[in-house]
């Protein structure tokens, strides 16, 4: 039986409080021995190993070694959001096809496929409000030249009535086609639906919001003079709907014309600086941001299809950015859906996840979960065969520009497989984060052909 090897006492071995231990620069380098003898001493063992035991523990730690200056060096620079946690995070997301994507070889009948993903993407909302009648009740009712607007409340749950405009043009053939329009996120959260619709009362900050995302153009007023029925909601934290505390004060509870600029844009920066403690509210009480948007989104078209006024065969949503996202989400959750527009919202989320969530990815679109089985573009397939157009800018910076164009082509190829490629559009235009008026024309244009 060999002896114990005891500690080193040469002053070649420096054994310090902030390591194990070092080996001292004095000329020739270690022999093996030396470093199996060093890592006892270092490691302050508190039993004997004879020295063949030790040898197979150093190969093993010189290894450990190697491998973690391999990662360190791999990982040093990352060019990603959050830095060295990134390769841990790129090794969990999906790679290659999505498990329930259309595009898969086993899923051969969409009406299947559609129940099966479908399902998976309600499951994951964690929210799932019993259907009730609308009970919408008109407050008032104002011409606005073209068409009258109509202020509405109806329900879209037992207990949360939700304000809206319908647009009704005066010259359209009854009954006519309608539209959900859904409002975008801009970071601007005094107002809602209003971001998108005409009143006398209308703000400069609003004026000057229209002109920088949507062309100047109110656009739900754009399509009730083309002939359309429009309803537009106040999303959940928006407008009408919009967080208040206790201690507001009144130009933010009433939002009076005269509220000053620089009020506006200090609700509108605590309203986001909020955002984040609402998402992680709503996640603690075992549900998602997400559906509320979603299932609000689709309790409005129930309410359109009460008018005796909108032809039921006839109904198309559109929207920029998280208005977007809704509008894909509408015509992927909902068959009435017969046309859709998206503008600003189309990525592959493997694309995102480097350096895209931070601007582009908040509590209220995030499904926990989902994208373990579903990429977006294979959400916004579920819409099939319905007709969807899908625009984003070039020089958008929430998104991966290769992801959008992987998602213009993935799309695509699910329409393609569908036997349906001609109700499947996907367009670039060299602009920014925007629904400028030269894509209103096409988005218009689109609507008119399929419904």
């Amino acid at each position: 039986m060999k002896r114990p090897v005891k500690a080193p006492q040469s002053a070649d071995y420096i054994v310090g409080s902030g390591s194990p231990g070092r080996l001292a620069a004095s000329g020739a380098g270690p022999t093996r021995r030396d470093f199996v003898r060093w890592l006892a001493a270092g490691l302050c063992l508190p039993f004997a190993l004879d020295e063949d035991a030790l040898s197979d523990v150093a190969s093993g730690s010189q290894a450990l070694l190697a491998q973690n200056g391999a990662e360190s060096s791999a990982t040093a620079r990352t060019e990603s959001d959050v830095g060295s946690l990134w390769p841990f995070i790129q090794r969990q997301a999906v790679s290659g096809e999505f498990p329930l994507s259309w595009l898969r070889p086993e899923f051969k009948r969409l009406a299947g496929w559609k129940r099966k993903a479908r399902g998976k993407l309600l499951e994951l909302l964690h929210y799932s409000p019993a259907s009730c009648a609308p009970r919408a009740e008109v407050l008032e009712r104002v011409d606005a030249g073209d068409y009258v607007r109509e202020t509405v409340h109806f329900n879209t749950t037992q207990d949360i009535r939700v304000p809206a405009y319908v647009l009704v043009p005066k010259k359209a053939k009854l009954p006519a086609p309608g539209i959900v329009a859904l409002h975008d996120h801009g970071g601007f959260y005094l107002w809602g639906k209003e971001k998108i619709v005409e009143t006398e009362s209308e703000h400069a900050a609003l004026t000057d919001f229209k002109k920088s995302s949507y062309g100047g153009k109110s656009i739900a007023g754009e399509l009730a003079r083309q002939g359309y029925i429009v309803v537009v909601i106040d999303m959940f934290y928006w407008g009408e709907r919009r967080m208040l505390l206790d201690d507001d004060p009144a130009d933010w509870r009433e939002r009076p014309r005269e509220i000053k600029p620089e009020r506006i844009t200090e609700f509108n920066r605590r309203a986001g600086q909020n955002e984040q403690l609402v998402g992680r509210t709503i996640y603690s009480a075992g549900f998602t941001w997400a559906g509320v948007m979603f299932w609000d989104d689709i309790r409005t078209v129930d309410y359109l299809l009460t008018r005796t006024d909108v032809d039921p065969r006839r109904i198309g949503c559109v929207g920029l950015s998280v208005g977007g996202l809704r509008s894909c989400h509408l015509a992927a959750l909902d068959d009435r859906i017969k046309a859709a527009v998206v503008v600003g919202w189309m990525a592959s989320f493997p694309r995102q996840l480097r350096r895209h969530i931070k601007h582009s990815i908040g509590h209220t679109k995030l499904v926990p979960g989902l994208y373990r089985h579903l990429d977006y573009p294979d959400v916004a397939s579920l819409a099939m065969p319905s007709a969807l157009l899908v625009i984003n800018g070039t020089q958008d910076e929430l998104f991966d520009l290769d992801g959008v164009r992987a998602s213009f082509d993935k799309l695509n190829a699910c329409y393609k497989k569908a036997g349906a490629p001609e109700k499947c559009r996907t367009r670039f235009y060299d602009t920014p984060h925007e629904f400028n008026t030269e894509m209103q024309a096409e988005a218009w244009e689109w609507l008119r052909r399929w419904l």
